[in-house]
């Protein structure tokens, strides 16, 4: 089975994961393959560029090779902002979507104790697409469709 968790920077998308999936699922996570790719001493949120770079080709070979298991495993795919090119594709493969939302206050204040403007900016992002799109009615800190 595919899960596709998306939200805002800081919602708790990792934390979600990490109370739903088992030891032996495989785990998707733009962060944390940009942490492992980096030096030691790097910053936990590392935006620069070359390492992004770097880590979205890692993380494109990762899905390609994990979405032709997912008959096989659970895959936890961590995908901020999916294009709807991007949810085409999870909805043919009959993926689960989990929206991690606890609402853009608390998301603000957990960017803002972090001091980082980058997450800020792509919070905002996040929050003004996401009100241009319809919403299914779930409870507010986690959506599945």
């Amino acid at each position: 089975m595919l899960y596709v968790i998306t939200g805002p920077p800081a919602a708790g998308k990792t934390s979600w994961i990490e109370a739903h999936a088992k030891a032996r699922d495989v785990v998707i996570d733009l962060d944390r393959i940009t942490s492992a790719l980096s030096g030691p001493g790097a910053p936990q949120w590392n935006q620069n560029a070359l390492h992004l770079r770097i880590a979205h080709r890692a993380r494109y070979a990762a899905m390609d090779e994990a979405l032709q298991h997912v008959d096989r495993l659970d895959v936890y795919l961590i995908h901020t902002m999916p294009s709807a090119l991007a949810l085409g594709k999870y909805k043919r493969l009959k993926a689960r979507i989990v929206v991690v939302d606890p609402g853009r206050e608390i998301v603000m204040a957990r960017i803002a104790a972090m001091r980082s403007t980058d997450m800020e900016r792509v919070a905002t992002r996040w929050y003004n697409a996401r009100s241009r799109l319809p919403r299914p009615a779930m409870p507010q800190a986690s959506r599945t469709w």
